[in-house]
């Protein structure tokens, strides 16, 4: 009863009464009318909201909660193996708020955990697409060479993908390796000596999701956070013939708009953002994080359990990342003074 009467407490029974108090923002008030056009449609029955408590996910849920007039959201969160303990304490938090139940599914029983993930394929370094195309090479023994594509086509046959990426001739820039500036130069001057994957995601989250029945997956893909999720959507929905339809309620948000609802509804982050200072709470101390550094510091001041279990899980990456970005500046440095020699030269 407690539940129901929280719950209740933020549910819209018609139409008009969401929209009773929706700030003056167009974003949202159209994205409130398309999400109860889709949650309430009879088509679906069963419907999956992922949680993960993180910002973008908790506007989610609270839409979720507002729109979903017949209760028939069911709301999972994936526990990896490397969770912050505050953002398990901010699902709970959550739950309460909203009268929800959110259901923890526990990785290692259905999956992989990512610490078995990265024992297994290898660790993540760099990012997805330069993980995935490492881990390729790498299993056909790779020299790290810096040949044309024909010859090494002809030396690695059976590894055509990877070595279009690694000789930049892919149509899209993103997936070449120069889109990771000195990325080449730094492999061929310092080849890996530990297995690099991106297959931890795939196996702690997606193989997982898959398992999932339902008829509409409801995930929080924001196109303004970037990244290789948001530029692989065009929209906000997708219909899909042989699997459930899928649905990104915040895919149009930019920061603005975000900003605009947490202050509108009250919504309330973790103690990740409020306290720890984080700015995103992906998987926790990802190699592909730009601020890895600073969040590593974070986890060894408020969550030094998980700070030894990441620092031991990602050691070998986290090591060559830091390697790589020393090359980095090294090489931008000696660009830096070529440029300034050659511009001198022409000046006199």
């Amino acid at each position: 009863m407690v539940a129901e009467n929280a719950r209740n407490q933020y549910t819209a029974h018609s139409l008009d009464e969401l929209l009773n108090d929706v700030p003056k923002n167009q974003t949202i008030g159209d994205n409130l009318i398309r999400a109860w056009s889709i949650i309430n449609n009879d088509k679906y029955e069963t419907i999956v909201c992922s949680v993960s408590g993180g910002s973008d996910s908790d506007i989610m849920v609270d839409i979720c909660v507002r729109v979903d007039m017949h209760h028939k959201i069911r709301y999972v969160c994936f526990n990896t193996g490397l969770e912050y303990r505050a953002t398990k304490d901010h699902i709970k938090y959550l739950e309460k708020k909203y009268g929800i139940k959110i259901e923890l599914l526990e990785t290692w029983q259905h999956g992989m955990t990512i610490p078995k993930s990265c024992k297994t394929y290898g660790q993540p370094f760099c990012n997805k697409i330069a993980s995935e195309f490492i881990h390729r090479l790498q299993m056909h023994d790779f020299k790290w060479e810096d040949k044309p594509f024909e010859e090494l086509y002809a030396e690695y046959p059976r590894c055509k993908s990877a070595l279009l990426w690694w000789c930049n001739m892919k149509p899209d820039i993103r997936n070449n390796i120069s889109w990771n500036k000195w990325l080449k130069e730094f492999l061929i001057a310092n080849p890996p000596t530990f297995p690099i994957s991106n297959m931890c995601c795939k196996k702690s989250k997606k193989d997982l999701s898959h398992k999932i029945k339902c008829d509409l997956m409801i995930i929080g893909v924001r196109k303004a956070e970037g990244g290789a999720r948001s530029t692989s959507y065009k929209n906000c929905f997708s219909e899909k013939s042989d699997d459930h339809d899928e649905y990104r309620p915040l895919f149009w948000y930019t920061n603005n708009d975000k900003q605009c609802y947490e202050q509108h509804y009250g919504i309330e982050h973790s103690k990740c953002y409020t306290e720890y200072g984080l700015k995103r709470t992906g998987c926790c101390g990802c190699p592909y994080g730009q601020n890895l550094e600073f969040e590593l510091e974070v986890l060894k001041e408020y969550e030094p359990k998980l700070y030894k279990a990441v620092c031991n899980v990602f050691k070998d990456s986290y090591e060559y990342t830091r390697q790589y970005r020393a090359f980095c500046e090294e090489m931008n440095k000696k660009q830096k003074k070529y440029y300034q020699m050659s511009l001198d030269e022409f000046i006199t």
